[in-house]
């Protein structure tokens, strides 16, 4: 028995992280000395139907199928995509078959996250937005999560420790529990204390709402803190909120009034696209959590499409391989790999693997795909679709 219930790397790597009928697909193909070749697709939808979602997980996805006798092609994450294939395999089906549980794992559950985390990211296109929903999910998820909302388009993450795995520094001021360790109406005491403890390269932002109303909160913040008091912090219980729109306007007006302008007002606590297209006039920044941690994963599934070159596929799925397209005017296209595509269309496979190796050039880069995220959003008016 293990401390944890978590399946380890080396159980992912070697396939055992498998559904039990691929260990005896494996079996029965082995003893019938059966192992074509074949062209196998991940796809969640057949035809374009206009409903964009964004790739993500291809780095680890493509991690399980180095050092396989396999080529493969894929979509870069961050591009955005609503029909076809977003992964095309080719190799001897026994190189790869039972990977395949981990292999739409990875490519589900972080495709899911980034296309909420641009769901975000598109309601509030000007503001800082802040991934904070970590704590929703089983911690051996959270570089997932945090990497996967990067890719969406968000500006930051909390988890500590996902950030040393992704490389980049994750954020978050104070809790409430700070403030309740020294008491009822000692709010001064845990903003001083704050600010006397924490590395200087800290924003100072101060949470204002433990136990009296916002506006007395944040104003005796101001106060104690005086011009090193970056940003104040709103995260009331939905029980406790009443309009939240109101409150953050209040809150505005009567920091302006004091020659406090210049302080920003975050938000945070249940907030999902529609809270943030409502707030987004009146507040500089958000964090959000569980709409984007608790993403229903995209519905990938792999299927063979061809079989020792001839075309192949089970029912109600479009055999032969297949390329993706974006067109001049923004939309998604499928075709056969073997035809041309549509004028003027770009092609958005791209190869990832050949031979077993990663290609040099193999499109990782985490800006990259943030990049990619936001130029194809605009490109397909993403926004439009998820108000």
């Amino acid at each position: 028995m293990t401390e944890f219930d978590i399946v380890g790397a080396d159980a992912i790597r070697d396939g055992r992280a498998t559904d039990a009928y691929f260990d005896r697909t494996e079996t029965a193909l082995r003893r019938a000395g059966r192992n074509p070749r074949v062209v196998a697709e991940v796809t969640a939808d057949q035809f374009p139907d206009g409903e964009f979602e964004a790739v993500a997980g291809l780095k680890d996805a493509v991690a399980l199928l180095a050092g396989r006798d396999v080529d493969v092609d894929a979509i870069p994450e961050g591009r955005l995509f609503d029909g076809g294939p977003v992964m095309r395999i080719e190799g001897p089906y026994l190189a790869f078959a039972r990977l395949e549980t981990s292999l739409l794992g990875f490519l589900s559950h972080a495709s899911g996250i980034a296309t909420a985390a641009l769901d975000c990211r598109a309601a509030a296109p000007d503001a800082q937005v802040l991934s904070f929903g970590a704590r929703h999910v089983h911690p051996s998820m959270a570089a997932v999560v945090e990497r996967s909302a990067l890719v969406g388009g968000l500006d930051g993450f909390s988890h500590v420790a996902a950030g040393e795995l992704i490389g980049r520094e994750a954020s978050g001021t104070m809790p409430h529990a700070l403030a309740i360790c020294f008491g009822r109406g000692e709010q001064e005491a845990a903003w001083r204390a704050f600010d006397e403890g924490v590395d200087e390269s800290v924003p100072r932002i101060a949470l204002c709402d433990t136990y009296s109303d916002e506006v007395d909160e944040v104003l005796r913040a101001v106060e104690t803190l005086g011009d090193d008091l970056d940003g104040v912090r709103l995260d009331t219980t939905g029980s406790r909120r009443g309009d939240f729109r109101h409150i953050v306007r209040e809150v505005q007006w009567e920091l302006d009034a004091r020659g406090h302008a210049d302080v920003d007002v975050y938000v945070s606590g249940g907030l999902g696209p529609t809270d943030l297209r409502e707030l987004r006039d009146v507040v500089d920044g958000f964090g959000v959590g569980g709409y984007v941690s608790n993403a229903e994963p995209v519905d990938f599934a792999l299927d063979l499409v061809s079989v020792d070159g001839e075309p192949a596929a089970k029912r109600g799925k479009l055999s032969g391989a297949k390329d993706v397209y974006r067109t001049a005017d923004g939309a998604h296209a499928v075709g056969l790999a073997d035809r041309a595509g549509p004028d003027d269309a770009e092609s958005l496979m791209v190869p990832v693997i050949r031979g077993g190796e990663i290609v040099d050039d193999a499109p990782f880069d985490l800006d990259a795909a943030a990049e990619r995220a936001l130029v194809d959003a605009e490109a397909v008016g993403y926004a439009k679709q998820t108000e």
